[in-house]
């Protein structure tokens, strides 16, 4: 009988006993979840944006497509172009999406008589026109804006002197006036002004690179240099006065370039097409001799380039962490922090 009344007295008891547990003032509340902590991911970043500037120098420029045919071959293979003169022509050709393979092959089909052609009326100057019909062939009729690779073809406007860029339009048209030797070319009228030759005022477009978004500017120089002694003909010294302010001009822009090649070319005369091999050959020379140097500092730029967004990654993430924080305090409000103070990490 004594174990019955206590059995009943108990079970209320224990029910009691149990709720108050549910429901007592001093249990402990459910708090909000603490946000997770961001996770900072590697950083990465995209490919430094490399830029080819090939400089003028008729002939010579030959030793562009040995520059190229080593650099693809390592590598490297550059997102934008720019071309003064010779370079134009080299430049037109790479952007238009041809190999150096592909290019070498034009060259050796190439003769002087294909691109030449001599105007009775204006003292015996090359027109031009044949120039600008081969190279929109050869690029399939693509104009600038069309190409593969962003192209910008250096000219000289003849009424002020003005450097002038062409990233839109007639390709042809574009390297023709690019390649307008004064003397030698007749002048190229486009639109209401007049141009001749693109090193007159930058032998080595490294700048129009730079404009096209080159982060990282390879520059090939075949520009001539002052033989050091006069010349003997009319014709002499016009191209010794070019080549002397040439010189000059091409000395700053060059200073802006992060790596420069120079093939061994400067006894190969402007006209010398026989020569063509040879200077290829110079190309992939010097080339190979400066691709150490280029490699060294690509990386080193690409290394820097993720340092500073791994950091900024982490700042980020350390100012989200922060953030986090101190909406989970807001939600847990006083009590909440003094009841769990871990619970917003």
């Amino acid at each position: 009988m004594t174990a019955t009344r206590t059995a009943r007295f108990s079970l209320p008891l224990t029910a009691a006993l149990l709720l108050g547990a549910c429901g007592g003032a001093n249990v402990k509340p459910t708090l909000p979840a603490a946000p997770a902590k961001p996770v900072v991911a590697p950083a990465s970043v995209p490919q430094v944006r490399i830029g080819l500037a090939l400089g003028g120098g008729a002939a010579k420029g030959f030793a562009h497509i040995g520059v190229i045919k080593m650099l693809e071959a390592n590598g490297i293979r550059p997102d934008v172009v720019s071309g003064t003169s010779a370079g134009s022509v080299v430049g037109a050709l790479y952007a238009s999406g041809m190999d150096a393979f592909q290019m070498q092959t034009k060259a050796f089909e190439l003769d002087e008589a294909s691109i030449r052609d001599v105007s009775l009326f204006s003292g015996g100057v090359v027109k031009g026109e044949k120039l600008q019909g081969y190279v929109n062939e050869l690029v399939g009729q693509r104009k600038l804006e069309a190409m593969k690779r962003p192209l910008a073809v250096v000219a000289t406007r003849l009424e002020d002197g003005q450097r002038t860029v062409f990233t839109r339009g007639n390709t042809g048209q574009a390297v023709r006036a690019s390649s307008s030797i004064p003397g030698v070319f007749e002048p190229v009228k486009i639109g209401k002004a007049t141009y001749v030759d693109g090193g007159v005022v930058s032998p080595v477009p490294v700048d129009a690179a730079r404009e096209l978004g080159a982060e990282f500017v390879i520059a090939v120089d075949i520009s001539s240099k002052a033989g050091g002694k006069a010349p003997s003909s009319l014709f002499g010294n016009v191209n010794q006065s070019i080549t002397i302010m040439g010189q000059k001009l091409g000395a700053l822009e060059l200073q802006r370039a992060d790596a420069v090649i120079r093939p061994a070319v400067l006894d190969i005369g402007a006209t010398d097409f026989e020569a063509k091999n040879r200077a290829i050959l110079e190309g992939e020379r010097a080339a190979l001799a400066a691709l150490p140097q280029i490699k060294a500092k690509l990386a080193k730029l690409q290394q820097a380039r993720l340092s500073a967004a791994q950091a900024k990654a982490r700042t980020q993430a350390a100012e989200a962490a922060a953030k986090a924080r101190a909406e989970c305090e807001a939600r847990q409000g006083r009590l909440g922090r003094m009841l769990d103070r871990d619970a917003c990490g």
